[in-house]
């Protein structure tokens, strides 16, 4: 079959496409199905005796260790509410260092001696579970022969039931440990971050006075970015179903340069799918909010409501199962690699962070009036202070072989960190830094000039795409990580700067305090100190900028461009010392993880080559040969007839497919080198040599693309992916 065969049979297929059931997903409400497939909290309440409820409430709401007491009560109320679900098996889901979800699925019927069975779910079975950890990364941790590793409870995360046609599952959200006790997963240190956080923002609060302080959360709510193809594309591409992105391609001759598709009408099919996804997501309580086209061709995003970090996580993890699994019922592949088209931009997941609680509400919400503000002010400086000592773990936790190819374009923020206050708030710092803010600048109006419109109230100060951590309006928006990842990393990053940053304001207005100075005083001295001495950090222009490459160097600002250049930063003494401080992190745990990443950068660039190579022979250069003997058999009959013959085309064409025999060479012998290196000089190898070594052969391929016969081309082209839906 020739190569436009194969494309003509995948455009053939996409354009008959018809929606699965006219797309009919049911006519239920939203607030009917909300929550209806999640052992929630009104559930509990309805199931269980009042003090045991009382006492799962207690760990949830206010941090108490958990009754273990209570443990079988809970267990027969949330099997007997999943066997009423349909539910046959039941899970401890968990998130292992490959930042994906890990669940292993178990029976809820045991032989009952009689040649029958009965559902058992004991309180011992829901609270611990012992799956393989042998086979999970753990950079370290464990010799590969020690296989143990537990499973244990997460109660403040509710347990929920997963559908299937042909049987559900409850799904129960753990942490994962080592026999060791270590973590060996995302949500540990996550729940001991926010712990450490929390007590830290109460010593503030108890500062200002407030007698009454419930348990202080982080809370998270992640923009998701994602594109969408349909699948007979996607199996017509060998190298996007092996590494999630297109390793080839020219670019379409119409991108995203009118920028029309940007909160474009969404297709039919696509809305179809955004439905039932949003369906899917409600029944298990996740609060889908938003959903609209993204800047690039077949790109669009989901948002979801506000929650607590550690649930928002959870959320999370399912909302990129829930995508791709609703995306394939409708012919299509949800692609959640940063960059999975070169020349069009990538997707991210902005997490938008704030903390705060029940009694005192957001604490990063600075009312009409800031500089009055003085509890916001500290909190707010906490973030500044922090960002500026930790730049650069905050880059190491977004950093990956595939946000590499995002980060610091002019489509994302620079994998420089800084933070953009806006004017109102920046100026109220600044008149900190002067000795104390007197004013804050106040809302305006616009006018639009039409009578039947009213006027409508404008911000103090305007918004910045260009920033990696953006204030915006009662929250931060960090906006680095990348589509793919897991928050739980930019979160234990986040939380833990908090709780340093915290923690030295708190001592250094109680050091202050116990000198004798009164409470205002001291407040002042130390929001001037912190802008004096971490200002440096805020920056409100243009970071696309090359001015601002020189300027934020100039500031002693970092400037770490890629994953190998970031992921040391977890290694410093400073980062070690900050995770071990507040028991987030011990030495050992975290340099697993340092392991962990370095490794999954040099496998993920390797997939990348090996499939790159794959392609370039196997298809690519077949392609061109073929076309290169039909150019100069015609031009040999051309010349037998007596026509002059202008061989430009084909010139070129033997001369990039030289090119890429050339590439395919030095990408196998790029890939024949030793392994037998450390991790950083393995990751470092793979970025130097093999990315280099693939972009030769991208180069002389793409080109060949823009000259190849069309009905011997065999990959689907990017026009074709990112616009026929």
């Amino acid at each position: 079959m020739t190569g436009q065969a194969t494309r003509q049979r995948a455009i053939d297929a996409v354009t008959a496409y018809v929606t699965p059931n006219g797309g009919a997903v049911g006519t239920d409400a939203p607030g009917e199905i909300f929550g209806q497939n999640v052992f929630s909290r009104s559930v509990m309440q309805k199931r269980l005796p009042k003090t045991v409820f009382a006492s799962v409430l207690a760990t949830i709401e206010h941090g108490d260790r958990l009754d273990h007491t209570v443990a079988d009560v809970v267990a027969s109320a949330m099997k007997d509410w999943a066997l009423e679900k349909g539910a046959t098996h039941y899970a401890h889901v968990f998130y292992p260092l490959t930042g994906l979800t890990a669940e292993k699925h178990d029976s809820f019927l045991e032989p009952d001696g009689s040649g029958g069975s009965i559902a058992e779910f004991a309180g011992k079975t829901l609270v611990q579970g012992e799956p393989d950890a042998s086979s999970f990364p753990n950079g370290g941790l464990r010799q590969t022969f020690e296989a143990r590793g537990y499973t244990a409870w997460d109660v403040t995360s509710p347990a929920y039931i997963l559908e299937n046609p042909n049987g559900n599952t409850l799904c129960i959200p753990t942490v994962f440990i080592s026999w060791t006790g270590e973590a060996l997963d995302k949500k540990t240190p996550l729940l001991r971050s926010q712990q450490a956080m929390g007590a830290q923002a109460k010593r503030i609060l108890s500062l200002f006075g407030h007698d009454e302080i419930s348990t202080v959360s982080s809370f998270a709510g992640a923009e998701q970015e994602y594109f969408l193809v349909d699948r007979h594309f996607l199996f017509a591409r060998p190298d996007l179903m092996a590494s999630g992105r297109t390793l080839f391609g020219a670019p379409s001759p119409k991108g995203q340069e009118f920028d029309d598709h940007y909160f474009g009408a969404i297709p039919e099919r696509v809305l179809a799918f955004m439905l039932e996804a949003e369906q899917e997501l409600f029944k298990l309580g996740i609060p889908a909010k938003t959903r609209h086209n993204e800047v690039a061709p077949g790109q669009f995003e989901i948002a979801p409501v506000f929650e607590k970090a550690n649930i928002a996580t959870d959320h999370q993890q399912l909302l990129m199962v829930t995508l791709r699994k609703v995306a394939q019922a409708y012919g299509m592949e949800c692609l959640l690699h940063e960059k999975p088209f070169a020349g069009v931009n990538g997707s991210g997941k902005h997490v938008n962070f704030s903390l705060g609680n029940a009694t005192q509400g957001n604490l990063l919400n600075p009312g009409d009036t800031p500089h009055e503000n003085a509890q916001f002010l500290v909190f707010c400086a906490a973030v500044i202070r922090g960002v500026h000592l930790y730049g650069g773990l905050l880059r190491s936790v977004v950093a990956s072989a595939s946000n590499d190819h995002r980060l610091g374009a002019n489509e994302a923020p620079p994998a420089i960190i800084s933070i953009f206050l806006g004017d109102q708030l920046a100026d109220v710092f600044d008149q900190i830094a002067k000795g104390g803010a007197t004013a804050s600048r106040e809302k305006g109006t616009l006018i639009i000039g039409v009578d039947t419109l009213p006027e409508l109230p404008s911000d103090p100060g305007d918004r910045n795409r260009t920033s990696p951590f953006a204030f915006t309006g009662n929250r931060f928006e960090f906006r680095a990580p990348g589509s793919a990842q897991s928050i739980a990393g930019p979160m234990v990053a986040i939380n833990t700067i908090m709780a340093d940053s915290l923690d030295f304001i708190a001592t250094e207005i109680e050091s202050a305090m116990a000198d004798g100075a009164e409470f205002n005083v001291a407040v002042q001295k130390v929001l001037e100190g912190i802008i004096t001495d971490h200002g440096s950090v805020v920056f409100n222009g243009d970071g696309y900028s090359d001015d601002w490459q020189v300027e934020a160097a100039a500031r002693g600002l970092k400037n770490l461009r890629t994953t190998v250049d970031a992921l040391p930063e977890l290694d410093s003494p400073e980062v070690r010392d900050l995770f071990a401080r507040y028991g987030v992190l011990n030495e050992r745990e975290l340099a697993s993880r340092y392991e962990v990443y370095l490794e999954h950068y040099h496998l993920s660039v390797a997939v990348e080559a090996k499939s790159s190579l794959e392609v370039a022979k196997t298809i690519i250069l077949p392609a061109a040969l073929r076309y290169q003997g039909e150019l100069a058999a015609g031009h040999a009959s051309l010349k037998a007839l007596g026509y002059d013959v202008d061989t430009t085309l084909l010139d070129a064409v033997l001369a990039h497919a030289a090119q890429l025999t050339d590439g395919i060479a030095a990408l196998e012998s790029a890939l024949a080198h030793d392994t037998a290196l450390g991790s950083l000089e393995e990751a470092t190898y793979a970025r130097d040599v093999l990315l280099e070594a693939m972009g030769e052969i991208r180069q002389a391929a793409d080109l060949l693309e823009t000259m190849v016969a069309d009905d011997l081309w065999p990959l689907p082209t990017y026009q074709e992916m990112l616009f026929i839906l």
